[in-house]
Order: structure tokens, then sequence, then C-alpha cells
């Protein structure tokens, strides 16, 4: 497994979605939402896998956790509707669709403007492994700044292209790898090339093996320390991807290698087939990944960076206690689970765990995208972040926050100038990091953030829009206490058991320093309500009736930033 030339082939790699106990024989291997087949039908999903992450105790027999789609109903009771109904029915209509026939679109474009030439280039050696949609060789490099080195070959043969989606699928795979560059734990893009037949991408050549084959040869079992190690290389190049608006969306332990066979547990992400660019105000909704690591908002059909942050929790729940989170025996029961259950921490192996251990899992499987940790968070955690000298990458949820905070009005500017002088010392940490990051002369400016972000950028930073997204900030300048209060996540906060408390704090504080009598039009402006809107119902749950102040409750719905459509639903 991995990329060692001296394994015999089973599969590939460099492009690990086909698994070998369920083969299968998609369209094309990327499982784009066109290609779906539900398991219900008795073949694997070609865009939802079941990890082969089995039960890692030899003798163990049933799971461990609770599983709402294993759960027996009590007697003359019915079993309650599945949360996954809707996105089975979805599969089951496009393995209908597949079984009617689709045909080839007419004049399919499969050139891809690569290098020609390939052979000339390269002595081609042993296939090291094979999928449905292609194989992987080791190949010598014969000329350039690479004579003589052995490489790994992917090579996509374009017969299998049979669809528009499927050659979008390679060349955003080609072009992501391509502009993402300059990472430890990214996996080295050398070259791609292509033929009337093949496509061919050339990568550095990985003989470590998989993540997945070291987790299941130790039978699950990793020290806190060992866990850590795996997740901060984990944690890292994600955080790298999504501040160039790359989400990889198929993290899993397959699609990790290690770099040699020797026990340092160097990692290299890779497979970027399924990967996507996106804008830091835009969602994707198309549904992609691998059952047991896929986040709840993507089976939802809406979601950003933070989905891979869910798949990064569910890989830490299994390094530290040698199972998985979220268990079924069919698609759907995953589906549900991953929707409704609570991961576990009462098996045996959690108990001998340090409860930071604990906290910093649950913080990365939050089921709620908007309450999870970023990346560039976890690696702030009291866990993880004095581990082997960790670094706190920029996060590009602050540059969302702070285009959120310049667009605010001063009443709520005020609100979270109150929230921030209740934080405590750890997530003073993280945003003092973040501050550093984007500074100049203690102040944070349009230019300074985006002297910050160039410094770290790659070609994939055009791609994702976010330096025109900063031209709405043209008047910012913060110092740090500024900072804290555009840059505080009250939905985190709201997570914590300390909330109520924390909150009371916080209004206490605005109602000394920043509360006034609220006049009713300002207030309807600040909720965006036309004259249509009886203000009465805003009055009754905002202001204060003794003098017209704003209420605690309407304090904290400030903090959360309440629209119209929102107000609307309450009433």
């Amino acid at each position: 497994m991995g990329a060692c030339a001296s394994k015999p082939p089973r599969r590939n790699p460099y492009s690990p979605r086909d698994l070998p106990e369920q083969p299968i024989t998609p369209e094309h291997d990327h499982r784009r939402e066109d290609d779906g087949e539900s398991s219900a039908t008795g073949k694997a999903s070609p865009f939802y896998s079941l990890s082969p992450v089995r039960s890692l105790l030899a003798n163990k027999k049933s799971p461990t956790r609770p599983s709402s789609g294993n759960s027996t109903p009590k007697r003359g009771a019915f079993p309650p509707p599945s949360p996954a109904k809707h996105i089975m029915a979805v599969l089951m209509r496009r393995r209908r669709r597949k079984d009617d026939g689709e045909e080839e679109v007419a004049g399919l474009d499969k050139r891809f403007r690569l290098l020609k030439r390939f052979k000339d280039h390269y002595d081609i050696g042993d296939e090291v492994g094979r999928g449905h949609f292609g194989y992987t060789i080791s190949a010598t490099c014969k000329s350039g700044d690479h004579t003589g080195e052995k490489v790994a070959v992917k090579v996509i043969p374009k017969a299998k292209m049979t669809t528009a989606i499927a050659v979008e699928d390679v060349r955003r795979e080609v072009r992501i790898l391509q502009e993402l560059s300059g990472h430890g734990n990214l996996i080295q893009f050398y070259d791609a090339y292509e033929d009337n037949d093949h496509v061919y991408i050339v990568m550095e050549l990985c003989e470590g093996g998989e993540l997945l084959d070291l987790i299941l040869s130790r039978g699950g079992k990793f020290t806190e320390d060992e866990s850590k190690n795996v997740t901060v290389q984990i944690l890292n190049v994600v955080a790298f991807c999504h501040l160039q608006g790359v989400v990889h969306r198929d993290l899993k332990p397959e699609n990790f290698l290690l770099k040699t066979k020797d026990d340092d547990l160097q990692l290299k992400a890779i497979d970027f087939g399924l990967s996507d660019f996106v804008k830091p105000d835009e969602k994707l909704n198309d549904i992609v990944g691998s059952a047991y690591y896929v986040a709840p908002e993507v089976l939802l059909r809406s979601y950003d960076t933070e989905a891979d942050v869910w798949s990064v929790g569910v890989i830490s729940y299994i390094l530290l206690c040698g199972s998985r989170p979220f268990w079924a025996r069919t698609e759907s029961g995953i589906f549900r689970a991953v929707l409704k259950t609570v991961p576990s921490f009462i098996e045996t192996a959690w108990a001998s765990l340090s409860p930071l251990a604990k906290d910093f899992v649950k913080g990365l499987l939050n089921k709620d995208p908007r309450k999870r940790l970023t990346a560039a968070q976890a690696l702030s955690h009291p866990w993880i972040r004095d581990h082997n000298g960790v670094e706190v990458p920029i996060d590009i949820r602050v540059i969302r926050s702070l285009k959120a905070y310049t667009l605010s009005s001063p009443l709520r500017k005020a609100a979270l100038r109150a929230l921030s002088k209740t934080l405590t010392t750890d997530n003073l940490f993280y945003l003092k990091k973040q501050f550093i990051h984007l500074e100049k002369s203690d102040r944070v400016t349009v230019g300074s953030i985006k002297t910050a972000l160039m410094k770290h950028s790659t070609n994939a930073t055009k791609e994702s829009g976010i330096i025109d997204y900063l031209n709405v900030l043209t008047a910012l300048e913060l110092d740090f206490d500024d900072f804290c209060a555009a840059t505080v996540n009250v939905h985190q906060l709201e997570a914590l058991d300390r909330w109520e408390e924390q909150a009371r704090s916080a209004y206490e504080i605005f109602d000394n320093d920043g509360n006034r009598a609220i006049i009713i039009e300002e207030l309807a402006s600040e909720l965006g309500l036309g004259p249509s809107v009886p203000l009465h119902v805003v009055v009754s749950e905002w202001i204060r009736h003794s003098d017209g102040k704003l209420s605690f409750l309407g304090f904290v719905k400030l903090l959360h930033g309440v629209s119209t459509r929102k107000h609307r639903k309450l009433r």
C-alpha cells in the first residue's frame, strides 16, 4: 500500500477511493453526484466509500457505540423516520438513471493542454497500485531537476472519462496539484503529461504506506503523543489548503501516505480528485466524500472548509481510542448516525486519556459547523498547541469575521466589544496568534492583511478570490482590543458550558458602558425590517420595558447578528 514499489499491486494509493473489499465500477471514480449507486442495491456508492477501518480490536464482535441505524424499536413501536431518507432517495434515483444508460457526451473534449511525450522523460517501472479509474506506476526521471529520482505516476485512461463531469474532475485535480505547493505535508507535484490515451500525473514517491495500514497494524493503539504528532500534521496541511481556498472533501486515513518506512510518521496528503475551490462567502452543495468521514452539513448540501475539520475529528477519534465514532452496516445507517448520533467517550480506551484530548475531539466533531473548531483553532487547543513547537497559521475564518464586523452596526459592534472583554486566556491565545500574523505597527489594516496573505499565497489563492474579498474592508484599522471584538466567535462560545454566565457578564459590561435607550426605528433598521412588520413584536423581544434599553435577550440576539429572515421565523 502507499507507493511502495516492493509490494504487490493492490490498489492505487494515490487514488484510494476504491476499496478492495467493495469493488466498484462507476462511470468515473470521482464519486460526483451524477454517478451514485446506493448500497440498497447491493453495490457500493461511487461517491461515498465505506472506509475499511473496521473494528480495530481483534475479538470485538459488535460496535461499542450505539448506532441509531442499528437500534431495535420497542415492541409495538415504529422506528423513527430516518434523517437520511432523502439522501438515500437521491442515490436510488441516480442508480435508476444509471441503469437506464448514460451515453457518452458527443464531441467530449479530452484535451488537457498538458505536456507531451511522457515516455521520453521517464523510464517506466512497476505498477504500485490500481483503482477502477486508473493506476499508479513507479518511474525514474531521465532529465531535468529530478534526474535519477524515482517518482510515482498516476495514470488515468481517457477512455474512462465518459462524461463532461469526469473530464472536469481530472482537470480540477491537476489544477489544484499544480497550484498548491510549498507545504511539507502535501504530496509534491512534479509534472502532468498527456497523450491520446492517458493523463499522467507525476508526484513524489512515498514508500511508507498508508496511514490506514499503520492504524490497522497497531490495532488502533497510539499513544496521546503519537496521536498528536499525526493530528498536527493533518491539521497543518488542512489549514494550509483552506487558506488557499481549497477544500479537500475526502480526508481519511487512506489519503495520507507515510513518506518513508521509518517510524518518524512524516505524512503526505494525497488524492485531490474530489477537492474543489471555495470562495470565502460561498457554500458547496454536491455530496461527495467517504461515508464514515463525511460531515453532517455535506449531507445537508451546504458546506465549506469546516467539513474537512469534521473528517479530521473522525481520524483523531480513531487514533485515540481505536474505533470509529459513527458506525452502521449500511450507508443509510451511517448517514443517520452522522446526522443524529452523539459520539461516545465512555469506552475503556477513553478512560485512560486526558480530559483535554476528549475536549479536543469534541471540538472537531461538533455537528454545527459554526461551533466547530477551525483547523487553525484546533492547532491552538491546549491539548495540542505545545506539541513539538506547533505553529498556528492564519485562519480563513478570521478574514470572514473581519468582513462581517465591518458591515455591522455601531450597536452590534458595542455588544461584541463587551463580549470580547469576557474571553478566557485560551480564547485570547488563538486571537493573539492571528493578530500577530495580520498586524503591522500594532494595527490590523487591509494593507497589513494583504501583505500577510501574500506571504503564504500560492497560485490557488487567485482561484479563491480572497484578495478581492478584502476590498470591502477599505476603512479597517483595528488595535488588538477591537480585533478581538471583530473576530470573537459567538457560536463557539455558545457551545461551552459557561456560556450563560459569560453572556450575563458581557451584558453587564454592555449595560454599564454601551447600553442606552433604543429608538424603535433604529432597531428596525438594525434588523432590516420594513414598514409592514409590526414594531410591537420587536419591542417585546428586544427592549427592556422599564427604560427602553436593550434587554438581555435582545443583547444575545444582537451578538448573533439576527437577520430579518430569522426574526420572522421567531414570530
